[in-house]
């Protein structure tokens, strides 16, 4: 039995992908520090269904711990990573930037010396749509140019990226950064868009809408999301000298065995099509507060798939109606209303 080791488990994606890599025969164990940036009692309860599984383990604690993980890289000896684990929120990252310092580029740090110590066979590290930062062509393209972020919360995941090059570069461990795209669904964060409309319009409350509902977004469902994730763990890249054929697009780098993929619908939706979706799920009207954009947001994302069809043959194929659905009648049920 593989064991896997998911960093950020009883997060919205990592319980979703814990859940999918138990179903396929792995042992997980999952690193998650619980942190109160949204409400514990979502984690805890996803924690909990992870545990009824006999191959989870959880551990409680901070990536950016001194010498945890490579404690637990030296006691596990992990097949896999995927580390999901950081301080999340383009908004937040504005208010608290030392948490993303910390989490963010701290964290990834004991990751990475851990593995160096204790290689794994395939490395997978969550980035962000974000990095793009302010390009403009879309849409984005994993070879495209990513130098101007335009949040901190961007610039650690774009330095993620670096520093899992240069340490794939000096120590040859394969790594695959994937950038996913405002990924949504049930037991989802909070404090993302599709919670806070959701709540409010159940609760007969205004929502607020920036940029004034000019706002474009790649909404991804986070279990089409998780099935690229799965899908990549077995693409594992190669040093370039080994590599048979690089095909046209491939991001692998030209001197270690890395790459980027984008994981996101490669769908362009309106704001505005997105609450309607909300209303259509919920049979309610939103009453719409419609104001400025805010500081660090990009009014439109938007991938390219083409990289991660071309290596696992799979692309993500939800629509926005049916997501969001099984988001409110999600929604309804766990609070009851």
């Amino acid at each position: 039995m593989k064991t896997v080791l998911v960093t950020g488990s009883a997060g919205f994606i990592g319980y979703f992908l814990c859940t999918r890599l138990l179903a396929d025969g792995f042992r997980v164990i999952g690193l998650d520090a619980m942190t109160d940036y949204y409400e514990v009692k979502l984690k805890e309860r996803r924690q909990q269904m992870l545990l009824q599984h006999e191959h989870f383990r959880a551990i409680n604690d901070r990536v950016e711990a001194p010498d945890l993980l490579m404690s637990l890289f030296k006691s596990e000896k992990p097949d896999y990573v995927i580390h999901l684990a950081a301080q999340a929120g383009v908004r937040y990252s504005i208010e608290a930037p030392r948490s993303y310092l910390e989490s963010n580029i701290c964290g990834t740090f004991e990751l990475l010396e851990a593995a160096r110590t204790h290689p794994p066979q395939h490395m997978l590290l969550a980035s962000t749509s974000s990095a793009y930062g302010a390009n403009t062509e879309m849409p984005y393209t994993e070879t495209d140019k990513a130098d101007h972020q335009m949040s901190f919360y961007a610039a650690t995941k774009k330095a993620t990226e670096s520093m899992a090059h240069s340490y794939a570069h000096l120590y040859h461990l394969p790594v695959t950064m994937f950038r996913f795209f405002t990924v949504y669904g049930p037991w989802g964060r909070p404090d993302m868009a599709l919670f806070k409309f959701t709540k409010a319009i159940l609760e007969g409350k205004p929502i607020d809408v920036y940029n004034f509902g000019n706002m474009k977004r790649d909404f991804t469902y986070v279990e089409d999301l998780v099935e690229g994730i799965r899908l990549l763990l077995d693409a594992v890249p190669v040093r370039p000298e080994e590599a048979e054929d690089v095909p046209d697009g491939d991001s692998l780098s030209p001197v270690a065995p890395w790459r980027v993929v984008n994981i996101g619908n490669s769908t362009c939706v309106q704001l505005t099509e997105f609450i309607e979706a909300i209303e259509a799920a919920t049979g309610r009207t939103a009453e719409r507060n419609l104001m400025p954009i805010q500081p660090g947001d990009v009014p439109a994302t938007w991938a390219n798939a083409d990289l991660l069809q071309t290596l696992t043959g799979y692309r993500p194929k939800t629509t926005v109606q049916e997501g969001v659905a099984n988001f409110v009648d999600w929604y309804r049920d766990y609070y009851r209303v």
